[in-house]
């Protein structure tokens, strides 16, 4: 079983809305910073946000205002609220957890899920 696994992607229409997942096992990951990244056929896998431990969050310019990220500790799981869903949006969306700086660099993680498939139909 991977450290990290994700759910809750599908297929929607565009302006509609997911919930995406990510429950951690084998470990607490309670003090690790977590995040989403997303990558898209043939493009580089991209920052989409994070949340420390302390639950300070930050969003890539491209979802501010249509994706929140948000976690429960306790039950050791993260969620990423997608809003007002654009075609664009299409991508893989991984989870992943670290507990390094910048919170937006990919290398700051270190435990990864196997990503879920998100696809908009325009």
């Amino acid at each position: 079983q991977e450290p990290l696994a994700e759910t809750g992607g599908g297929l929607v229409q565009a302006g509609g809305s997911l919930r995406l997942s990510c429950v951690g096992s084998k470990r607490s990951f309670s003090d690790y910073n977590m995040a989403w990244f997303r990558q898209a056929p043939g493009k580089e896998r991209e920052f989409v946000a994070a949340i420390t431990s302390t639950e300070m969050t930050v969003h890539a310019d491209s979802v501010r205002d249509r994706f929140t990220i948000s976690r429960d500790s306790a039950k050791n799981l993260m969620y990423l609220q997608m809003n007002s869903l654009k075609y664009e949006d299409t991508a893989v969306y991984y989870c992943a957890a670290g507990q390094t700086t910048p919170l937006t660099w990919r290398a700051s993680y270190d435990y990864w899920g196997q990503g879920t498939q998100v696809t908009v139909s325009a």
